[in-house]
This record gives C-alpha cells, structure tokens and sequence, in this order.
C-alpha cells in the first residue's frame, strides 16, 4: 500500500485529478460556514446540540453540518438524492422515460438535465419549509431567536433564493468533480461531510467517558462494535457470487478462436450505499412537511430511536435493494448479450432461461445483501437509545464512508495499474473491489 500511495504523485493526471477533487470538497467545507441572512447561528448550535439525536442530527449529518450552522448549504445535496429517487421511479412506470434510459448517452443526458429542474423545485419547497420552521423556532427557543426579521420579505424569499443556490452549487460543485476529478462527486460530498462530523463525535464520546456517563465497558464494546461493523461493510462490500460462462469455439479461417472460460460477478450488495441514503430521505419527508403545514402529529409519527422508525426504516432499505438493484441491472439484456456473443452458462439454455436463471440467482443474493445492509443501519440507532452514543457513528453514515472510499481507492488503484504502478495492494495481491460508483 505504501508504494501504492507513494506512485500516485508520478502520474501527472492523477495527481491534477487528486487535487481537483480535493480543492472542490474544501470549496464545499467553507460555503458551509456561510450563513443565511437574519438568521443567528449561535441559538441554532444551541438548538441542534438539543437535539441530536433526531430527525434534525440526521438531516444535519448529510448537510455536513450545514444546517447546525444554518448556513447557504443547509440543504446539502438530499434535493438532488430526492430528485433522482422520483426519476428513477418515474422511469420504471412511465414508458418515455424509460426509452429515454434505453438511448444510452443521450438519454442520461436528458434524464440528468430532468433531475436537475427537480432538484431547484424540490429545493425551493424545502427552503420555504426551512424558513417557516425557522420562524417557529422563535416562539419555543429557550436560547433567543433565531430569525431577527421574520415574514415574507424579505427573509422567506432570500432564504428560498439562498438555500437553492446553494444547492444548485453543490450540485454543480459534484458534478465537476466525477467529470474532472476522482470518484464519484455526489458521493464524495455526503462523504465530506459525515468525516467533517467524526472529530467531535468522537471528543463527545471521550467527554461521557470522562465524566462517567459511559464506563470504560461500554467504550470497549462500542469499539468493537465498530470495527465489526466496519469489517462486514468491507467483507459484503466485496462479495461476489461468480456465475461461470463459458464461450462457445469459432472457426475464423484456419484458426479456432473462443472456447475459454470466464464468470459473470454479481455483487452481494449491488446496490450500494443508495438504499440507506433513500430511505433517511424519505423518513425525513413527514417532519418537513410538518414544519411546512404545522401538522404536529405527523412530526410526532415516527419518532426517530423507536420500533416505528427502526421497523419502517428496515423495510424501506430493504425495499431500495430490491428496487435498485431491478432497475440498474437488467437479466434479460445481460442474458440477450451473452447469446450475442456466442457465451452460455453450462446447463442453462440461452435466451429466457439464462436470464430467469440470472434472475433467480440475484433475487436470492439481494435478500442477504438486504438484510446486511438494514442490520448494519439499525444496529448503531438502537445503541444510541441505549448507550447514549454520538450519532454520527451510525451505521449508514459508517456505511456511506466505508462505501465511498472503496469506490475511489478503486478508481485511483485503476490508474495507477494502467500505467504500469504498483497499486494499493502491490503487485502479487487482489484488486480493490469497489462497488459501481452511483449518485
């Protein structure tokens, strides 16, 4: 690994990349300290410190602390998580835009510019909630207020026009850097601001120690828990159940060609960190339109920490991993394309019966997939409610870190092993296998 890192600096378009990507995640670190017009700050740290383990500390961990600092970011990049979440559903029920999915580039492209317009409609709605919460905050806040010029004008309009911005920034700022950088952008800012958040948690948690709110006991296992938790996101992060394919001989002339044999990889968790990420989205919605409408009792539905959210937060998750995973591969087109090239699996006819074959193996690898991923997010909320432990070393936030950094380990590792470099593992050892990088 040492020589791996130490070769990153000898190719000149990896380096420029490296540093691209980094200069674009500081660029995002310090918008996060800007602060909305009229707003003070400081009530907010305090309010937020209140409640940190609630719908709020969640939305507050994707922004990167962005809300806590009630800054231009505050929204962070969950209107463009949302946005793509309603195309891709849109996509598996409406046929246009399902044809659009079939025209390769072009599509993307179409389906992209899509979720961008989604993205400042969603923004503008959730700022216009943002602004009324904020509001409210002034008559419950024991700690002062928040807003100092409450009303339409000018402070709902410039924080509807503010937030989105910054969104759409954030948005851009990712997007410059899956073309122009390492890794995927999108991914890379969630992961920005989880790690931003790790450094406190983890003085928060030495503090309880220190001050006996937590044993000596207690720290060892949720030690252990982690590094547990760590090595299975590592261990199914990288499973595979290898589908053998055989290729079928060809005469070419005098020479024989084809007649060997490779696998089809199909990932234990193929879709990634995107089921968690999702499903907060989602549970997120109540409590904004709660804000939004006033409606208490839809706040008070799913209170973070208990059976409701935990059950219904499981379910979710476990649905997205089905989900995603139809809709982002395909057994029919991959079985039409291995008849094409004249491959087969041994056993199986081609055609229809390669694909339900595919189809039944997947199904059966995306339950336990499924099941990985819910029990590493639910374990960690339940020893919050128990053991008082900081949230920001929950299991999605664990999950999206752990997740990310193979993705782009794995990007670098491939640069470096094009040109002929040694990569993270050296010469004699296995590649990095990452997940395909997803927004």
């Amino acid at each position: 690994m040492a020589s791996g890192i130490a070769n990153i600096g000898k190719i000149p378009e990896l380096r420029r990349r490296i540093f691209f990507t980094l200069a674009m995640l500081a660029i995002y670190r310090i918008g996060v300290f800007v602060t909305v017009p009229m707003v003070d700050r400081g009530v907010m740290r305090k309010l937020m410190a209140a409640s940190s383990g609630s719908f709020l500390g969640l939305f507050n961990m994707f922004s990167g602390g962005a809300l806590e600092q009630l800054s231009i970011f505050a929204l962070g990049i969950m209107p463009y998580v949302s946005a793509s979440i309603i195309l891709q559903l849109l996509t598996s029920v409406v046929p246009k835009l399902a044809e659009l999915r079939k025209e390769g580039e072009t599509g993307y492209r179409k389906i992209n510019q899509m979720t961008r317009y989604g993205t400042v409609i969603l923004s503008f709605v959730q700022s216009l909630g943002i602004a009324y919460y904020l509001e409210g905050l002034n008559s419950t806040s024991t700690f002062g207020s928040v807003v100092s010029e409450p009303g339409w004008i000018p402070f709902r309009i410039l924080t509807m026009i503010t937030l989105t911005t910054g969104t759409a920034f954030i948005m851009w700022l990712g997007e410059q850097i899956t073309e122009r950088g390492i890794g995927n952008g999108i991914s890379l800012i969630i992961f920005a601001g989880i790690v931003s958040g790790l450094p406190d948690a983890l003085v928060s948690m030495g503090r309880q120690a220190n001050v006996g709110e937590m044993t000596p006991i207690n720290v060892l296992f949720i030690i252990c828990v982690l590094i547990g938790v760590i090595a299975a996101i590592v261990f199914f992060e990288r499973g595979q159940r290898r589908i053998p394919i055989q290729h079928a001989k060809r005469m070419v002339g005098r020479k024989i060609y084809g007649g060997h044999s490779t696998f089809l990889p199909l990932r234990v968790n193929q879709s990634g960190v995107i089921p968690p990420i999702f499903a907060s989205t989602l549970l997120m919605f109540p409590s904004t339109i709660a804000n939004f409408t006033g409606w208490t009792w839809l706040n008070n539905l799913l209170n973070y920490g208990d059976w409701k959210y935990n059950t219904v937060y499981a379910l979710l998750i476990i649905f997205f991993c089905y989900f995603y995973t139809a809709i982002t591969f395909q057994p029919a087109d991959v079985a039409d394309n291995l008849k094409k090239q004249g491959a087969f699996i041994p056993g199986i006819r081609p055609g229809k019966r390669t694909a339900e074959y595919i189809d039944k193996v997947l199904n059966r690898i995306t339950f336990g997939g499924a099941m990985y991923v819910a029990l590493v997010c639910v374990l960690p909320t339940l020893m919050i409610a128990k053991m008082n432990v900081p949230f920001y070393l929950g299991g999605t936030s664990m999950m999206i870190v752990v997740g990310v950094a193979l993705d782009t380990a794995q990007q670098i590792e491939s640069h470096l092993i094009t040109r002929h470099y040694d990569g993270f593992t050296g010469p004699k050892g296995a590649r990095i296998r990452g997940r395909k990088a997803r927004a």
